[in-house]
């Protein structure tokens, strides 16, 4: 099935709308947006990829998140994402966007958070296994497991950006 995301310059403007694929594989610039899930007690939720998915199955992940409809901003991506992923509607903040130069290609990645406070319920189709990790605990299973590198980063530039921010919850 078709993806239609909008083809963006080196400025997050928008140039016209792609097939996510195509801009994959031809090096253009799109939208993503993600999420770091936390309880209140600061603790993140990690996930594993489903097995059939197309882009790094059974990886882990601690972010949320897909493309950008056209038209769609990334706070409303964000929202989307986590209601399609783990079955929640809780108000998401942008912490940190920037233009990211991953594996399969660069992208604007527009990094949220969300206080998650009650169940999720994971698609199966995309999350094979979560679980709640500590700052601690999430260093060590990183060691462990196969995570994709683009998250990491993402998170990387998350923690970085709220260390920043005065007043930010640590």
């Amino acid at each position: 099935m078709t993806e239609l995301v909008e083809r963006v310059d080196g400025q997050d403007r928008v140039l016209g709308v792609v097939d996510r694929d195509d801009a994959i594989r031809r090096g253009w610039l799109h939208r993503i947006a993600t999420t770091a899930c936390r309880d209140e007690l600061g603790r993140f939720l990690v996930y594993r990829r489903a097995d059939g998915l197309s882009r790094y199955p059974r990886y882990h992940e601690v972010t949320f998140g897909g493309a950008l409809s056209v038209g769609e901003s990334y706070q409303a991506a964000a929202s989307r994402e986590l209601a399609e992923e783990l079955g929640i509607d809780v108000p998401v903040r942008e912490v940190v966007k920037f233009l990211c130069h991953g594996e399969i290609g660069s992208y604007w990645l527009g990094v949220h958070e969300a206080v998650i406070t009650g169940d999720v319920s994971p698609d199966p189709e995309a999350v094979s296994w979560v679980g709640w990790l500590t700052s601690a605990e999430l260093s060590e299973f990183v060691k462990q497991y196969r995570f994709i590198p683009d998250g990491q980063e993402a998170l990387r530039r998350y923690l970085e950006a709220r260390s920043a921010s005065p007043g930010s919850a640590r």
